[in-house]
Protein backbone atom coordinates (compact mmCIF):
# COMPACT_ATOMS: atom_id res chain seq x y z
CA UNK A 1 0.00 0.00 0.00
CA UNK A 2 1.01 3.58 -0.49
CA UNK A 3 1.74 5.86 2.41
CA UNK A 4 2.21 9.61 2.56
CA UNK A 5 5.86 9.25 1.40
CA UNK A 6 4.93 7.54 -1.87
CA UNK A 7 4.10 4.12 -3.30
CA UNK A 8 5.39 1.00 -1.60
CA UNK A 9 6.99 -0.38 -4.77
CA UNK A 10 4.63 -3.26 -5.45
CA UNK A 11 4.06 -2.08 -9.04
CA UNK A 12 7.75 -1.58 -9.92
CA UNK A 13 9.04 -3.48 -12.90
CA UNK A 14 12.75 -3.22 -12.26
CA UNK A 15 15.21 -2.75 -9.50
CA UNK A 16 14.36 0.30 -7.54
CA UNK A 17 17.66 0.89 -5.78
CA UNK A 18 19.56 3.97 -6.91
CA UNK A 19 23.15 2.69 -6.49
CA UNK A 20 22.51 -0.27 -8.83
CA UNK A 21 21.15 2.11 -11.48
CA UNK A 22 24.39 4.12 -11.31
CA UNK A 23 26.41 0.94 -11.87
CA UNK A 24 24.23 0.05 -14.84
CA UNK A 25 24.67 3.57 -16.26
CA UNK A 26 28.44 3.24 -16.00
CA UNK A 27 28.30 -0.10 -17.80
CA UNK A 28 26.11 1.37 -20.56
CA UNK A 29 28.46 4.34 -20.92
CA UNK A 30 31.44 2.00 -21.27
CA UNK A 31 29.66 -0.07 -23.90
CA UNK A 32 28.66 3.08 -25.79
CA UNK A 33 32.29 4.25 -25.93
CA UNK A 34 33.40 0.83 -27.20
CA UNK A 35 30.74 0.92 -29.89
CA UNK A 36 31.79 4.41 -30.98
CA UNK A 37 35.41 3.29 -31.22
CA UNK A 38 34.41 0.24 -33.26
CA UNK A 39 32.28 2.34 -35.62
CA UNK A 40 35.04 4.92 -36.03
CA UNK A 41 37.51 2.22 -37.05
CA UNK A 42 35.04 0.80 -39.57
CA UNK A 43 34.39 4.24 -41.07
CA UNK A 44 38.08 4.73 -41.80
CA UNK A 45 38.17 1.28 -43.44
CA UNK A 46 35.24 2.29 -45.59
CA UNK A 47 36.94 5.53 -46.60
CA UNK A 48 40.09 3.66 -47.56
CA UNK A 49 38.12 1.15 -49.67
CA UNK A 50 36.94 3.75 -52.16
CA UNK A 51 37.14 1.27 -55.04
CA UNK A 52 34.08 -0.59 -53.73
CA UNK A 53 32.15 2.67 -53.44
CA UNK A 54 33.13 3.67 -56.97
CA UNK A 55 32.03 0.28 -58.30
CA UNK A 56 28.63 0.61 -56.62
CA UNK A 57 28.29 4.14 -57.96
CA UNK A 58 29.29 2.92 -61.42
CA UNK A 59 26.64 0.22 -61.39
CA UNK A 60 24.04 2.75 -60.32
CA UNK A 61 25.07 5.13 -63.08
CA UNK A 62 24.97 2.33 -65.66
CA UNK A 63 21.48 1.30 -64.53
CA UNK A 64 20.30 4.91 -64.71
CA UNK A 65 21.69 5.46 -68.21
CA UNK A 66 20.35 2.17 -69.56
CA UNK A 67 16.89 2.85 -68.14
CA UNK A 68 16.93 6.33 -69.75
CA UNK A 69 17.71 4.77 -73.13
CA UNK A 70 15.17 1.95 -72.83
CA UNK A 71 12.44 4.37 -71.73
CA UNK A 72 12.99 6.52 -74.82
CA UNK A 73 12.79 3.54 -77.16
CA UNK A 74 9.70 2.08 -75.45
CA UNK A 75 7.83 5.40 -75.54
CA UNK A 76 8.71 5.89 -79.23
CA UNK A 77 7.57 2.38 -80.16
CA UNK A 78 4.39 2.77 -78.13
CA UNK A 79 3.46 6.05 -79.77
CA UNK A 80 4.26 4.63 -83.21
CA UNK A 81 2.07 1.60 -82.56
CA UNK A 82 -0.82 3.82 -81.40
CA UNK A 83 -0.50 5.97 -84.53
CA UNK A 84 -0.54 2.80 -86.66
CA UNK A 85 -3.75 1.62 -85.00
CA UNK A 86 -5.49 4.98 -85.27
CA UNK A 87 -4.34 5.97 -88.78
CA UNK A 88 -4.02 2.48 -90.32
CA UNK A 89 -0.49 3.14 -91.56
CA UNK A 90 1.09 -0.10 -90.32
CA UNK A 91 4.10 -0.64 -90.08
CA UNK A 92 5.34 2.88 -90.88
CA UNK A 93 4.21 4.51 -87.65
CA UNK A 94 5.98 1.81 -85.67
CA UNK A 95 9.19 2.19 -87.70
CA UNK A 96 9.22 5.98 -87.40
CA UNK A 97 8.37 5.75 -83.69
CA UNK A 98 11.24 3.29 -83.15
CA UNK A 99 13.72 5.60 -84.88
CA UNK A 100 12.49 8.66 -82.99
CA UNK A 101 12.54 6.73 -79.72
CA UNK A 102 16.10 5.58 -80.42
CA UNK A 103 17.18 9.17 -81.01
CA UNK A 104 15.34 10.38 -77.90
CA UNK A 105 16.93 7.60 -75.84
CA UNK A 106 20.42 8.60 -76.94
CA UNK A 107 19.66 12.26 -76.20
CA UNK A 108 18.38 11.28 -72.72
CA UNK A 109 21.57 9.33 -72.04
CA UNK A 110 23.75 12.24 -73.14
CA UNK A 111 21.79 14.66 -70.96
CA UNK A 112 21.94 12.35 -67.93
CA UNK A 113 25.67 11.90 -68.37
CA UNK A 114 26.10 15.68 -68.58
CA UNK A 115 27.48 15.60 -72.13
CA UNK A 116 24.63 17.56 -73.73
CA UNK A 117 22.91 20.72 -72.45
CA UNK A 118 19.47 20.42 -70.92
CA UNK A 119 16.45 21.61 -72.89
CA UNK A 120 16.36 25.41 -73.04
CA UNK A 121 19.98 25.83 -71.92
CA UNK A 122 21.92 26.75 -74.99
CA UNK A 123 25.67 27.07 -75.17
CA UNK A 124 28.52 24.70 -74.58
CA UNK A 125 27.95 21.41 -72.73
CA UNK A 126 29.75 21.13 -69.39
CA UNK A 127 32.95 19.17 -69.07
CA UNK A 128 32.35 15.44 -68.46
CA UNK A 129 32.63 14.21 -64.88
CA UNK A 130 35.65 12.10 -64.05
Amino acid sequence: MANKNGPDGTGETGRGKQHEAAIRDDELERRRRELEASLASRRTDRLEGKDEAKAATGYGQALKLSSEFIAGVVVGVGLGWIIDRLAGTAPWGLIVGLLLGFGAGILNVLRSAGLAPQFGQGGEPPEPKK
